[in-house]
């Protein structure tokens, strides 16, 4: 005779069970994630999530089904990271929400829940696709509805359920074409799969150690807090240019295309970090300069100032090591962690959180206007809980959040819908680039309804190319790609692929630029020299003389070069 009910104890084993069958395979897992790239993770992400989770459950002793739900609920909408694990978590919310008010599981009650943890998924994806996580997920719900007509056996059930899902995920390449490109299964519905299959081991017995401590804590980036936009890592005599200005020009005559160029290269004169933006009333400016009072001068030749603002910056910078210096002591008075990051007496208005990976970036989220920066972004993605800790860290009525990841904005919306004391915005920014212009284009006299809506619209009109290397050998989007080959992955798929980094990302700049383009900025990475980066600008500015190309030092990881065009 089979297992026909499963009480809180052996369902918190099949759960343990489940998230240590995911962890086994989470290397495989991120290898079939389509783009070849070395930060695929989705098995990484869906790993952490549940992680979270099994580590609340494994502390419950004899849990009630009640407490079981509420933890393993709430671990995993807190630890979800990416896409597929906030889907995951997703799957687990509702599949608690049908089982915390029994004591025992039948197959009617294990079809239910899976149901309705099937619907809480789809609910949470703006635009469910077929051949993902979702269809699997919804295969197997279908399947268990009709197996616990059958049988009240759950060993059978079980059995049957798995199989239908391996199916399902077999046919995944032929619902998305760009699988089947690849040549893999949808990664998300393989980790799913893994799950099932672990907390099945769990049930009867197969695995008998469900206990985590063989299971090493994650390491590396994944593992860090998130930073606070800090200098105190910075020399004062490494600032050169000493006073951030800022302000808001009211034009009172023309201002045509030279205008404003002449504008920027007399700040550009003056100072570093520039950012000038126009529409047909105002132009908003930032510079850091050792001279306010003639970036004013400039400015008001083209007609009157407002929102004028000039901090020092070095005088700043001594606030902070002394503020992070008493900081640090009050903690290791404590005998706490260090915990990074204080929120401000001051309530503001509006806020900025940014997810940022590379000192580069960070500097120049800092500089326009960045409270708070996340460490994250291509190689390792945040988690709903850091996003909570970051909103906590800012204190401000309206906190715009900026993923600037695809994989991010989900854990975003999580967090923002569990946030209660903050308005809590997401700009959907897919890369950094798409980012830096949404925060530069914020204005503090629009209300936050108005600034979602320009800020993204801004956003739109940026393309993004990002060079890195390929991990293994496969063909996507007409394309061979051969393992250590360099690519151009653009917003909407591939744009190059060769043996030269340089190559390839002016193969990927001849996609990216048509004539509606007319600034393109080249962040490079922690891999690439300076002098490097100059001569591929400077061969960029031969080949396209009609646009302004600009150099900046991001510092990111694993991609060579982030190039901007708008």
């Amino acid at each position: 005779m089979g297992i026909s009910t499963i009480d809180a104890g052996k369902l918190k084993n099949a759960f343990l069970a489940g998230a240590k069958g995911l962890e086994a395979k989470k290397d495989w897992i991120n290898e079939l994630n389509v783009f070849p790239v070395p930060d695929g993770d989705t098995g990484t992400n869906m790993t952490l999530t549940i992680m979270a989770a099994a580590r609340e459950v494994a502390e419950l002793e004899n849990p009630t089904m009640d407490q079981l739900a509420k933890a393993i609920s709430s671990g995993s909408l807190r630890g979800a990271r990416g896409n597929s694990g906030v889907i995951l978590s997703q799957l687990l919310r509702g599949f608690t929400k049908e089982i915390k008010s029994v004591t025992e599981i039948d197959t009617t009650t294990l079809a239910n829940a899976m149901v309705r943890g099937t619907e809480t998924a789809y609910k949470a994806v703006m635009k469910p696709k077929e051949g993902t996580i979702l269809t699997v997920a919804k295969g197997m719900s279908d399947k268990a509805l009709e197996m616990a007509s059958k049988t009240d056996d759950i060993e059978e059930f079980a059995r049957e359920v798995i199989a239908y899902g391996d199916y399902v995920l077999d046919q995944t390449p032929e619902m998305l074409p760009v699988l089947k490109q690849a040549g893999v299964v949808d990664s998300g519905g393989q980790g799913l799969m893994q799950v099932v299959k672990g907390a099945f081991d769990g049930l009867t017995g197969r695995m008998a150690d469900v206990s985590l401590d063989a299971v090493p804590e994650q390491k590396g980036p994944a593992a860090q807090k998130p930073q606070a936009a800090s200098l105190t890592d910075i020399d004062t005599a490494d600032i050169k240019f000493g006073y951030c200005t800022e302000f808001i020009i009211n034009l009172e005559k023309d201002y045509s295309d030279q205008d404003e160029n002449q504008l920027k290269s007399y700040l550009e004169s003056i100072g570093d970090s520039l950012v000038v933006v126009s529409d047909d009333e105002i132009v908003k400016v930032h510079v850091h300069t050792n001279h306010p009072g003639l970036a004013f001068e400039k400015a008001l030749t083209y007609g009157s100032l407002s929102r004028m603002k000039v901090d020092n910056m070095r005088e700043e910078h001594q606030e902070r090591i002394i503020k992070d210096s008493e900081r640090l002591a009050r903690e290791q008075a404590a005998g706490n962690d260090g915990d990074v990051g204080q929120p401000s007496n001051e309530r503001k208005t509006y806020g900025f959180i940014a997810v940022s990976s590379g000192d580069g970036l960070s500097e120049i989220f800092k500089g326009i206007g960045a409270d708070y920066l996340i460490e994250g972004g291509q190689t390792m993605n945040p988690s709903t809980e850091d996003m909570l800790n970051a909103i906590d860290k800012v204190n401000a009525d309206n906190i715009f959040i900026l993923p600037n990841n695809k994989n991010i904005i989900m854990a975003a919306q999580q967090a923002r819908d569990l946030t209660e004391d903050k308005n809590i915005i997401v700009i959907p920014s897919k890369t950094v680039p798409q980012g830096i212009t949404a925060l530069v284009n914020f204005m503090p006299d629009l209300s936050a309804e108005d600034n979602l809506a320009a800020m993204t619209e801004e956003m739109d009109n940026v393309k993004t190319a990002q060079i890195t290397y390929a991990v293994r050998t496969t063909n996507i989007d007409g394309m061979e790609i051969e393992e250590g080959d360099i690519m151009a992955i653009g917003d909407h798929g591939m744009l190059a692929a060769g043996k030269s980094v340089e190559r390839v990302a002016m193969d990927a700049l001849k996609c990216m630029l048509d004539d509606d383009c007319e600034l393109v900025t080249v962040y490079y990475g922690s891999d690439v020299v300076e002098n490097a980066a100059k001569a591929l600008v400077s061969q960029a500015e031969q080949m396209y003389p009609d646009k302004e190309i600009e150099l900046q030092y991001g510092g990111q990881p694993i991609y060579y070069y982030m190039i901007s065009a708008e």
